[in-house]
């Protein structure tokens, strides 16, 4: 009480001057229609943004929900595909395919050796060796996994290889990157007689058990026959812009493990 009484006193002049501007202001404001629809006005407004920024921020989050929902609602469509869809992956109607949504938090794509890290790990049942698709293709193969973190090397590293092939006349090759542009890799031994076509689309060939066949790469570019002469050598342009990836799908085979056991 005492301490009050002493900060009352000592700040006497301050909370004067402070009271008499208050009631100068309400005698100003209440006898002066003029200046009250002004004060009114100017209420009005600086409510009505922090209002308006209130409803924002509500939009944005409920924005981010809908989209939460939107990406395991399209990993659900896509299991449903790669499992029922023989056009698409080759495969009898059968749950060989798991889909797991997750989102990207660390990604490189201008170094020779890039590499992803995604937060999703084996306590969501992933595994090395599972595929990785973004919404418009294909991203890279899972190699190291944690509990709540996996690691996935990109398509865009010298050390990936991927079984491929020219949609529309079925032949086979292998993909790969030569480290230069990040928006392109290359497929190699097309044979010559193939009919390619710039535009034409590449795909997942499906002869490996990471990823379903008919998945999207890119599309040709531009191409030239190799050294010998006998085989087409293919520029892709990568359907999926790996410098700006957000959310990505995990692929398990169901079925892998079983398969390799086969040849040990």
């Amino acid at each position: 009480m005492q301490r009050i009484i002493y900060f009352l006193n000592r700040n006497k002049e301050l909370i004067l001057f402070l009271s008499l501007l208050f009631f100068c202001f309400y005698l100003n404001i209440s006898y002066n229609q003029y200046n009250k629809s002004k004060f009114i006005n100017s209420s009005n407004s600086f409510f009505s943004f922090f209002f308006d920024a209130k409803t924002n921020i509500s939009k944005y989050l409920d924005l981010e929900y809908q989209n939460k929902i939107l990406v395991e609602e399209n990993s659900k469509l896509k299991k449903q595909l790669f499992n029922n869809n023989h056009e698409i992956v080759d495969l009898p109607k059968q749950k060989n395919f798991d889909v797991t949504a997750t989102s990207v938090i660390k990604n490189s794509y201008n170094m020779q050796y890039n590499f992803l890290t995604v937060n999703a790990g084996s306590s969501q049942n992933i595994k090395i060796d599972n595929g990785v698709i973004s919404s418009n293709g294909v991203i890279g193969i899972v190699d190291k996994v944690s509990e709540k973190y996996s690691r996935v090397i990109s398509i865009l590293n010298k050390n990936f290889l991927l079984n491929a092939k020219h949609k529309k006349t079925n032949f086979f090759g292998i993909i790969s990157w030569n480290g230069v542009d990040p928006q392109k890799v290359q497929l190699k031994d097309i044979p010559k007689r193939a009919n390619i076509t710039i535009g034409d689309s590449i795909v997942t060939g499906g002869n490996s058990l990471i990823f379903p066949k008919g998945i999207l790469v890119g599309t040709v570019e531009s191409y030239k026959l190799d050294f010998s002469e006998n085989y087409i050598e293919i520029e892709v342009l990568l359907s999926t812009d790996l410098r700006n990836l957000d959310s990505v799908y995990i692929i398990n085979n169901n079925n892998f493990e079983e398969i390799i056991s086969l040849y040990e």
